[in-house]
């Protein structure tokens, strides 16, 4: 029953992802002027709905969207869990750009939306193309669109949150945009590794923290701010065990 469900679910999320490619295709063409690519970026608020309200092996909670001022622009700081982080993260209805690894966006009709949607392309290991990824996150604060980052830089192994990476910190301080901290709880097991069978179901948890204002921290304190920021994000964390 197991192998059933999950190839149903896999053929599903499949067909509903060459669905929301079509409909930002769509979203494009009808809005040529919208140079941030809103629209087309709001279509993947239904497609992640669709895909965590279908699929039986997934139970997620979201809380906390009162924390989010639409009328801001954050620099969004994300635990990072299981791949499945992308999909349910749209449940925020926010507008952002994401910093994602480059192997992503050639994954067909996924990747090609994150193309669609201009969300921010790095290649790991290179330092010429981090440079280019701040430069191009600091570009889309600067035009009011916030920009979400994963400070661990990869999924950590363990229950334990990874080092943190200073980029973000350094970036809203600069720009001084406000963090906005994310907590993702029970997400590691979502999309099974070395199989294609979902072999546990799951209930987990999206949180948006109140956001940590940078208006009174001067570029040498990006330090501190990655350790408020944590702290924060390990606190709602423990809430949660």
């Amino acid at each position: 029953m197991r192998i059933i469900l999950s190839a149903m679910v896999w053929a599903f999320g499949m067909f509903i992802t060459v669905m929301v490619f079509i409909a930002m295709l769509l979203a494009i063409l009808i809005t040529p002027l919208d140079r941030k690519r809103r629209l087309a970026h709001a279509q993947c608020f239904w497609w992640s709905d669709i895909l965590v309200g279908v699929n039986p092996f997934w139970k997620i909670k979201v809380s906390g969207l009162e924390n989010i001022d639409k009328r801001k622009t954050y620099v969004m700081v994300v635990n990072h869990q299981s791949m499945a982080d992308i999909v349910i993260l749209y449940k925020i209805k926010s507008q952002f750009k994401w910093i994602a690894k480059e192997s992503l966006f050639k994954i067909p009709f996924f990747g090609w939306c994150m193309s669609l949607a201009k969300h921010i392309k790095l290649s790991r290991g290179t330092f010429g193309s981090i440079k280019k990824v701040y430069r191009q996150a600091a570009k889309w604060l600067r035009d009011d669109m916030s920009v979400m980052f994963f400070p661990e830089g990869t999924r950590s192994e363990t229950s334990d949150m990874g080092d943190f990476l200073n980029g973000a910190f350094k970036l809203a301080i600069k720009e001084k945009k406000p963090i906005l901290p994310i907590v993702l709880h029970g997400i590691r097991d979502a999309i099974p590794k070395g199989s294609w069978i979902f072999s546990t179901k799951l209930k987990g948890s999206l949180e948006v923290l109140p956001e940590i204002d940078t208006a009174s921290f001067k570029p040498a304190d990006f330090g501190k701010l990655k350790q408020i920021t944590r702290r924060e994000l390990e606190g709602a964390l423990l809430k949660k065990e």
